[in-house]
């Protein structure tokens, strides 16, 4: 039992151990705290402190510091992020490290709250609401004060169909219909939260819809498609046309990046953003279509 409890005091801190470990006074801990810039977590009505991430969380606050080499990004999948990902790994080789692990817009932000990841793609309904939505969203996180909205583009959202359907299908209502099979998202995602919505303007609810399967990325419903699982699924332009599917538009959304103020400046993020503004980018947006990128890496929410 012994063991035990000293490995548990190892790995976690009180306010008081934590203030000696940062040669700070504990007042000044709260405030941290408070304005959710430090990891910590209330236990029984104390804050308790992981050893673990209050280390990587020193680390990323040092300009220059050991952390400003790698760049971790997750939430939102998008194929044109995605390709824009997979250059930069490649023309840095082992000199750093960028990755990208799409897990929907919801566990995106968990990961970023808590200091798992340095940046979240996010999209949260339609383009014309992204203003209100995403800030909305970003402030049922503690950490969020501490944090920037960067715009990716703008890219139209919509419904994934099989191409035999593309000559068969003029309406979005027509797929309601028992007949189709539907690859929906997990709870959480962009993807679910667009399609639910599009199902309230016709009237329709997600229980109505025959669900094949629940696919936990864009290209997981794409795939199951292109494979004949499944015959329809909500999605990007962008992913429908980069595996041959049919495409059905309901509206455009805004694609945008949160992430703490210190990653906005590092080296690899603005080389992304780079990137996104670049002719070989807009070349490639033009290929794939359904992108609008007239403001990327603009500052959106957050410089308060």
């Amino acid at each position: 039992m012994a063991a035990v409890l000293s490995a548990h005091s190892e790995a976690f801190m009180s306010v008081k151990q934590v203030a000696q470990y940062l040669h700070l006074n504990e007042k000044k801990i709260y405030a941290l705290v408070n304005e959710g810039g430090i990891p910590a977590t209330k236990v029984t009505g104390k804050w308790m402190f992981p050893r673990e991430l209050v280390d990587r969380w020193m680390l990323d606050s040092t300009h220059g510091g050991l952390l400003s080499d790698r760049l971790v990004i997750s939430g939102s999948e998008d194929p044109l992020l995605y390709h824009m990902i997979q250059q930069i790994t490649q023309e840095t080789g082992s000199h750093a490290l960028i990755s990208f692990s799409p897990t929907g817009t919801r566990l995106g932000l968990e990961l970023l709250q808590a200091n798992r990841v340095d940046v979240c793609a996010i999209h949260w309904g339609p383009d014309g609401e992204s203003h209100l939505r995403h800030p909305a969203l970003l402030r049922q996180y503690s950490q969020h004060r501490q944090w920037v909205l960067i715009r990716a583009f703008k890219r139209e959202q919509g419904i994934m169909i099989s191409p035999e359907l593309s000559s068969k299908i003029g309406e979005l209502s027509q797929l309601f219909e028992p007949a189709y099979r539907w690859a929906l998202r997990q709870n959480g995602s962009g993807a679910q939260r667009f399609l639910l919505e599009m199902l309230g303007h016709y009237g329709v609810t997600r229980d109505q819809l025959r669900q094949r399967l629940t696919a936990l990325s864009e290209r997981e419903a794409a795939a199951a498609i292109a494979g004949r699982r499944v015959d329809v699924a909500p999605g990007a332009r962008a992913t429908a046309v980069e595996f041959g599917l049919g495409f059905l538009p309901f509206g455009w959304e805004s694609f945008d990046l949160a992430l703490p103020r210190g990653i906005w400046f590092r080296r690899l993020f603005q080389d992304l953003m780079a990137r996104l503004k670049s002719q070989p980018c807009q070349s490639m947006a033009d290929a794939l279509s359904g992108y609008d990128l007239e403001n990327a890496g603009e500052l959106v929410w957050g410089d308060e």
